[in-house]
């Protein structure tokens, strides 16, 4: 297996506050990888750290084997990566198709473009809904036009922030089969998830962030019958690092 995502005693601190604490994680090429943990863990803060939004306070990030820690945003989207935020950011006035159409345009050229277009929102099931403005979908719908969104650079890795927030479990469960699909397409996937049931149905790999520091890692069995990671989950009192 190659590394694709490499992190390296990544720190972020806010004042005294050690939002990701010293994080060595290693992402695989191919890999579907969850990454859970209690409210505070510094789930959102790692993302943005591997995005270049924030600049870390110490530590590094590699990307297909490249020392990335001093890129921009922007040149780390040119060299593959992508992301879907929790909040859809869709263009609410413009069509369904229109919002495929401004997220592609500098990547393909017609006739390609078109039938891009018609692969994504079939993808995510859309393509009844292609004339639509994007701001009257439902909530499930936006987030997966986020997605094909997200995709349609083809990516090498695709982040995921809560994917599944506000969803009913009928569009959490459609959407985690759209994931473990693109995924079988050859998409490296990494994921930040509250559901555990929806992390049980996509995740090959599950590592667990507490206070800003790696707890756990393996499969997802390996980390649900582990009990320190059931006690910082459960707060059975407090388990000594």
């Amino acid at each position: 297996m190659t590394v694709l995502l490499e992190t390296t005693n990544l720190s972020k601190h806010f004042g005294g506050l050690k939002a990701v604490d010293d994080l060595s994680l290693a992402v695989q090429e191919g890999e579907l990888h969850c990454l859970i943990g209690p409210n505070g863990a510094g789930k959102s803060t790692f993302f943005r750290l591997i995005l270049g939004r924030y600049p870390p306070t110490a530590g590094t990030v590699r990307f297909c084997g490249e020392d990335i820690t001093q890129l921009h945003a922007a040149a780390r989207i040119r060299r593959g990566i992508s992301i879907k935020m929790q909040v859809p950011g869709v263009f609410a006035e413009l069509p369904v198709r229109q919002n495929l159409v401004i997220a592609l345009q500098y990547r393909f050229a017609e006739p390609e473009l078109t039938r891009e277009v018609d692969r994504l929102l079939a993808l995510v099931d859309l393509t009844a809904e292609t004339a639509k403005q994007a701001g009257q979908l439902a909530h499930g719908q936006k987030q997966w036009l986020e997605i094909a969104m997200a995709i349609g650079a083809r990516p090498k890795l695709l982040l995921l922030d809560e994917p599944t927030a506000g969803m009913s479990p009928e569009e959490t469960y459609k959407t985690g089969e759209m994931i473990v699909e693109l995924n079988r397409n050859a998409m490296t996937v990494l994921v930040v998830e509250h559901d555990m049931a929806f992390v049980r149905q996509i995740a090959r790999q599950v590592s667990v962030l507490h206070l800003g520091r790696l707890f756990a890692q393996g499969s997802i069995d390996q980390i649900t019958d582990n009990e320190a990671v059931q006690e910082i989950y459960l707060g059975k009192g407090h388990h000594g690092h």
